[in-house]
């Protein structure tokens, strides 16, 4: 059996998807699971109670653990490390694999081209402390033997799957379908990665079925040369047959913007992502596995295909 904790996120459901190429056991965790497949075991836990999480393993050969928390930082201090521990020690227990979906928040700010898989980690962020810290716990355990684990990072992500969780869906996709104006955050001239769902549930599950992978840190296959935020906007409203209007929100304007709307200040620490070039580098993974990533340009006309067409 091959369990997702955290299943009903964008990862989570293109995981599931993947999955099927490598079992039919699949369990779906969270506090209100839904099935992907039809096959798929649906078991209701909350990750923060260790006794469920130990239950919600108990038979698992591989866990991945996708789950995605409130974005504030408060959730995440009082939450992760809590979680990340429990998912740890019901692994320990089972003597099952773990495989954790992360960001790339604990990385150095300094520069962001290329993020490779050996950048520095020095989180410029109170979020990215977190994300270092339970990164850590994870790495450490598998260092000293409690359990095999591996860590998949992707960049921002986009897809057909996301909800209200990608930055580039809310500020760009979704303004444009309903012929407004689009948002982009810093600058506008930067260039940006972001991970295509899809490949990143292909590559996680790819990464949890080969043995040789545990003990590391892969950056799952991300599309190279990305575009400007300015040529994001140009790209998508062609698509949509849009004007390629937009407004750019710097550092003072979501200040201002958090006043009033949470999520924008708690974006305001993450700024120094949009302020200067992201270009999110997968070589390693590419080199090792006969897996490309979507070109941006696919990806961009699947989802006008699934989420637009109508």
């Amino acid at each position: 059996m091959q369990t997702i904790l955290g299943a009903g996120g964008a990862i989570g459901i293109e995981l599931a998807k993947a999955l099927t190429n490598y079992t039919n056991n699949i369990r779906l965790v969270s506090r209100n699971p839904s099935k992907v497949n039809e096959t798929d075991e649906l078991f209701k836990a909350n990750l923060l109670d260790k006794k469920e999480v130990i239950n919600a393993v108990e038979g698992a050969e591989i866990v991945y653990l996708t789950v995605g928390l409130t974005y504030d930082i408060k959730v995440w201090k009082s939450s992760w490390p809590v979680m990340v521990a429990n998912v740890i020690s019901a692994c320990k227990h089972h003597k099952a694999k773990l495989v954790f979906f992360d960001n790339i928040y604990m990385y150095d700010g300094t520069n962001l081209d290329p993020i490779t898989e050996d950048l520095p980690i020095n989180p410029p962020s109170k979020k990215g402390k977190v994300r270092a810290q339970i990164a850590q716990m994870i790495l450490d355990a598998h260092k000293n033997g409690e359990i095999e684990a591996l860590i998949a990072r992707a960049a921002d992500f986009y897809g057909p799957s996301v909800k209200d969780v990608s930055v580039l869906t809310e500020t760009v996709f979704k303004p444009l379908s309903k012929g407004k104006k689009a948002q982009w955050l810093g600058s506008i001239n930067c260039k940006h990665s972001y991970t295509y769902t899809p490949d990143a549930g292909k590559a996680t599950a790819l990464l949890g079925n080969s043995p040789d992978a545990y003990g590391e840190v892969w950056h799952l296959p991300t599309a190279p040369n990305p575009f400007t935020g300015k040529e994001w906007i140009e790209t998508i409203a062609k698509e949509f047959g849009a004007k390629p209007n937009y407004q750019v929100a710097g550092k003072f304007i979501v200040k201002i913007m958090g006043l009033f709307i949470p999520i924008m200040k708690e974006l305001h620490e993450m700024l120094y992502q949009y302020d200067r070039d992201y270009v999110f580098n997968s070589d390693k993974f590419e080199s090792k596995f006969d897996l490309k990533p979507t070109p941006y340009i696919q990806g961009i006309r699947e989802i006008m295909n699934i989420n637009y067409s109508n």
